[in-house]
């Protein structure tokens, strides 16, 4: 039996704790590596090469959804399941267009999370299951009227500032993480205010916490 090498990334580290002992006694699963952020686990896949990488959405630096989207860029093979607290259809949605596997509650991870794990490496896509009829109901709406999937408000690089500023970064701070112009940093910021209808900091922040990029 071939061992699947895990990337487990949460930020609480009671929580990686927790998930590894029920990933670490199954005898076809191991975890390699292990990060509190999304950017620390872009690292560690790069280094360590996981079969298959867990991530918590909302995790500092880069939220589980950026890392995943820049994992499957970095390392297409490399299957990915987020492993969060949201039951959020727009959260899911995002995993499967960042390339996930799978979206699996925190809440019943003891119940789903090793079955989750054995679909994504057999190239199947995993979801809760008390998630299934509420998608189901929500897609037939959307074909009724006419409508899409949903879709993001702001850009892949909004998010990323918008994230940063929630967090307490300056201008120039953010400007180096990201190496670009503090001017490009203000000019998304101002972006960011005109796009969401937002005033301030405080707003943007507040605006960061409901969407899961920080947790309050």
């Amino acid at each position: 039996m071939r061992t699947t090498r895990v990337l487990l990334a949460d930020d609480h580290v009671l929580v990686r704790r927790g998930v590894r002992l029920i990933l670490d006694n199954e005898p076809d699963l191991t975890v390699v590596a292990e990060a509190g952020d999304g950017s620390e686990a872009i690292d560690k896949a790069r280094s360590e090469r996981p079969d298959l990488a867990i991530l918590d959405i909302a995790m500092p630096r880069l939220t589980g959804l950026q890392a995943a989207r820049e994992l499957s860029r970095l390392q297409p093979e490399l299957r990915i399941l987020i492993l969060t607290m949201y039951d959020n259809e727009q959260f899911f949605f995002e995993a499967l267009k960042v390339g996930a596997s799978g979206y699996v509650l925190k809440s019943v991870a003891d119940r789903d999370l090793l079955e989750a794990c054995r679909a994504a490496m057999r190239g199947e896509p995993f979801l809760y299951p008390g998630a299934v009829t509420a998608l189901i109901r929500d897609y037939l709406a959307r074909v009724r009227d006419g409508d899409g999937l949903p879709t993001k408000a702001i850009t892949d690089r909004e998010e990323e500032i918008l994230k940063l500023v929630a967090e307490g970064h300056s201008s120039r701070q953010i400007a180096d993480l990201l190496v670009i112009s503090v001017k490009t940093v203000e000019r998304h910021r101002a972006n960011l205010l005109h796009k969401l209808g937002l005033k301030d900091r405080l707003e943007l922040t507040r605006y960061a916490i409901r969407a899961g990029l920080i947790e309050p």
